[in-house]
Formats: C-alpha cells, sequence, structure tokens
C-alpha cells in the first residue's frame, strides 16, 4: 500500500491514545495516531515521525501519524494497513476464488473469508509493531478482542474450516512474533489453544518505508514456545 502527501515531523508528546503533538515546519500541530496500542518504546520525544495529510480539509487533525523511525529503521504503526496489505496479497496470489473482509462468524468478524475450490478458509489479522531482541510480540497493550478471535479460530477448525492467525510484521529485520505472556497472558493462553487446535500461524515480512508497507514474504509455522 502506498501513502500520499508524507510529511516528515519531530514527536513531541501524546497526550491520550488518539492523538500526539509533533514540531513541523517549525511549528507544534496536533496529529491523529493511527494506532491505539501504547507505542511507548518507539513515540520517545524528538523521535523522527512520518505523517500523511488527512484526505478532508475540515478535519481538525489534519494529519495521519503512520510510521516512526527508531535506530535507523522505519516502522509503520498504521493499525489499518494490516488488513489492507493482506487483501493486496491475497488477492495478488490469485489462489482463491473469493476474499471477503469483515466476515461474520459466530460472534465475531473474522478479518478475512476466502474460498480455494471446495475449502473454506477464515484468516485473522494481526499487526506487529512490538520489537524486542530481534522479535516480535503482540500484543503491545491487552485486547479481550483479540483473544476472542483466537477462540473463534479454534472453534472453526472443528466446523471443517482451514483457519490462521496471521501476524504483519510493520518493520524489516524481523522474522517471528510471539505472544506478549508479561502484557496479555490471556491472549497468550488463547495462542495456545487456537495452535493445538490446528489454527495456522503466518507471519507476513514486509519491506517498510515512510510512505509504504508492502508485504514481501510469507512464513507458515510457529518456531517459538508458548
Amino acid at each position: 500500500m502506498q501513502y500520499n502527501a508524507i510529511s516528515e515531523a519531530k514527536f513531541i508528546s501524546r497526550p491520550n491514545r488518539f492523538i500526539a503533538k509533533v514540531m513541523l515546519d517549525g511549528k507544534e500541530v496536533t496529529v491523529h495516531v493511527k494506532n491505539t496500542g501504547r507505542c511507548r518504546e518507539l513515540l520517545i520525544p524528538g523521535c523522527r515521525v512520518f505523517l500523511e495529510k488527512a484526505s478532508n480539509p475540515e478535519r481538525k487533525t489534519p494529519y495521519d501519524l503512520v510510521a516512526v523511525e527508531k535506530d535507523g529503521r522505519i516502522i509503520n504503526i498504521d493499525s489499518q494497513a494490516p488488513n489492507a496489505v493482506v487483501r493486496e496479497w491475497l488477492l495478488g496470489k490469485g489462489e482463491y476464488s473469493l476474499v471477503k473482509p469483515e466476515y461474520k462468524f459466530g460472534d465475531s468478524r473474522i478479518d478475512f473469508y476466502m474460498e480455494k475450490g471446495d475449502e473454506k478458509h477464515l484468516m485473522e489479522v494481526k499487526g506487529c509493531t512490538l520489537f524486542v531482541d530481534g522479535v516480535g510480540y503482540f500484543p503491545d497493550a491487552p485486547t479481550e478482542r483479540g483473544a476472542k478471535h483466537l477462540r473463534e479460530l479454534a472453534g472453526a477448525v472443528s466446523e471443517g474450516y482451514e483457519t490462521a492467525v496471521a501476524f504483519v510484521i510493520q518493520g524489516e529485520g524481523i522474522t517471528e512474533v510471539k505472544p506478549n505472556d508479561a502484557t496479555d497472558p490471556d491472549f497468550a493462553a488463547a495462542f495456545a489453544e487456537a495452535r493445538a487446535a490446528g489454527v495456522k500461524v503466518i507471519f507476513y515480512l514486509c519491506k517498510v518505508t515512510e510512505d509504504s508497507l508492502e508485504i514481501v514474504k510469507e512464513i507458515v509455522g510457529y518456531r517459538g514456545s508458548d
């Protein structure tokens, strides 16, 4: 996916999870943060951030903060980007006769429903921006919704669905994601239950720039320990 009209700014502060203060062209500007996670290890005062100009000129926050630079690496923190790039990837592969986003299943909306011949597939997508010692961790904040969706996928296996949880790694140089047990033990438990039930784990490695995010490789299979 490609962003439009990207500007570089300097991060000042994050008064709440929805907005940030940045220095842009010598002026302090309030911008929208497209990620409600903590991002504490990324949004550090003085760091370089990248902003996309909002399409609505009447909006109170004229820019969206979509990426940040840390240790010389650009990390995309746009929480809407993972689903967008996975959709591009799935359609680009041409393996499925149907790719339907936001599919109602059970008490949840699963990110993608796909069909391949007689096979029915369900995929839940998670974006990962928390990297520690070369490993990605999810989530960076507790997520009841995340655990719920994993348990829905586990139940779907017994109904004949092919299911997967896909982690879109929004920074380069990381090849796997582990559940963040310290932050969300329930998600970690649901992740273990899902794997035991037969839910596949997929890692999508991306090329990341200040104005783009693109999946370049798919790795199937979890190599870590729960």
